[in-house]
């Protein structure tokens, strides 16, 4: 039976099945364990996780109260219900905004990133990859996803040049979870596809620092090196033991092109598992959208019109349903209205893709900005629409992020 408990009367003995909140506020790497050590309980007692699970059948109880010892309430224990295999014990989570989540998403980019970069570090050094680890870091991301499907991906966006490739590493996580809800695969698949995005790239931590980090054209030789981490990825999860198909096939083929031009088997269109499809165009979106060493991102709705030209690359139907997932109009894309005003998409709309929450802030008919105005064009009583998307530096706006990014 599973029990959830305040940490408050957590003792030891019991064996604790899950840490309550996110993976980057726990005081442990493990997931499931006895608490036998006092220095665990002292460690867990003095972090900020609230409560935890037990499982009484694994570990002992809660105590049971001393009558003599004082007359106030026991505290409230919930028993949680038996759940199958494979099941999750607590409830799907709600949506909220994308403002409401941005600060969990915020903390949980931070121990990504920190993750992200060790494991980078420890596959530079020759040590295996910690896969269970790699599976929290997605656990934590696919339940951010859950919350509000764009905050983290808009936000992991906004990484800098010198982290680009550990935060492009969570971005794909995220868009690959994303990609996967959209599609309707199962939550084991969709847990397979975040951690093939999660690792997709490993295969770079075998790159010496100054060609990934390069400002300028890479050589002939440099871009064959780089052409060579698909190869390298595959190898260095072998070599720590992962062995999971999704995985390993979306770290081999996430270069690969429906028009057999990809690298580095040249597979066409049906010889490209739906997966590594998933995994192609959720690396180029974030690649083109991500301001990297020698060049700057592009505007999130202007890269999807980009992409959506570049048929011969991606497969249809997956790059359709990534459309759906990210949105029409994502949280970053410059819109025009037909009131002649310009705006920035703030969050997407649970009624329609076609009517975000935005911010608008200028006025193409003076050719000025304007007082910022929230407007919610999923509202019946909204008369204006949108009529496409914009470049923001065709208007001289290079501070677009700035206007819908949370402080």
């Amino acid at each position: 039976m599973l029990k959830v408990v305040s940490t408050k009367k957590v003792r030891l003995g019991m064996f604790i099945q899950e840490l309550k909140g996110a993976w980057i506020d726990h005081p442990f790497w493990k997931k499931a364990f006895k608490l036998e050590d006092p220095s665990d309980l002292k460690k867990l007692q003095a972090s900020v996780i609230k409560e935890v699970v037990i499982d009484i059948t694994k570990g002992l109880d809660v105590a049971e109260p001393d009558a003599s010892a004082d007359s106030s309430p026991p505290e409230a224990v919930k028993i949680l219900p038996e759940t199958k295999p494979g099941s999750s014990a607590s409830a799907k989570p709600i949506r909220i905004t994308a403002s409401e989540e941005h600060e969990r998403a915020k903390q949980v980019i931070t121990g990504s990133k920190k993750a992200v970069a060790s494991m980078f570090h420890d596959a530079r050094m020759g040590k295996a990859i910690n896969a269970e680890s790699a599976m929290q870091l997605v656990d934590d991301i696919a339940a951010s996803v859950d919350r509000n499907l764009s905050a983290l991906i808009s936000l992991v966006r906004l990484k800098n040049k010198d982290e680009y490739t550990y935060m492009h590493s969570v971005a794909v996580c995220a868009l690959m979870v994303a990609l996967a809800k959209e599609l309707g695969l199962s939550e084991a698949e969709t847990k397979q596809a975040g951690l093939a995005g999660l690792l997709h790239d490993i295969g770079k931590a075998g790159i010496p620092l100054e060609v990934l980090n390069k400002p300028g054209a890479l050589t002939d030789e440099e871009f064959i090196l780089v052409k060579l981490h698909p190869e390298r990825g595959h190898e260095l999860l072998l070599q720590a033991n992962i062995v999971d198909e999704v995985v390993l096939d979306v770290c081999l083929h996430h270069h690969e092109k429906v028009n057999g031009k990809g690298y580095p088997h040249q597979l066409k269109a049906d010889a490209i598992s739906i997966f590594a499809k998933m995994g192609a165009v959720c690396d180029v979106y974030d690649a083109i959208t991500s301001n990297r060493p020698y060049k700057e991102g592009w505007e999130p709705g202007i890269s999807l019109q980009r992409m959506a030209q570049w048929s011969d690359h991606f497969d249809d139907r997956v790059f359709k349903a990534f459309v759906k997932s990210v949105g029409i109009y994502p949280i970053g894309s410059m819109i025009k209205l037909k009131s002649g005003r310009l705006a920035v998409v703030i969050d997407q709309s649970p009624k329609s893709l076609l009517t975000p929450l935005i911010k608008v802030f200028f006025s193409t008919k003076s050719n000025s900005r304007i007082k910022v105005e929230l407007v919610d064009l999923s509202k019946i009583h909204e008369q204006d629409s949108i009529v496409g998307h914009e470049n923001p530096l065709a208007w001289g706006i290079h501070d677009i992020n700035e206007i819908w990014s949370p402080a």
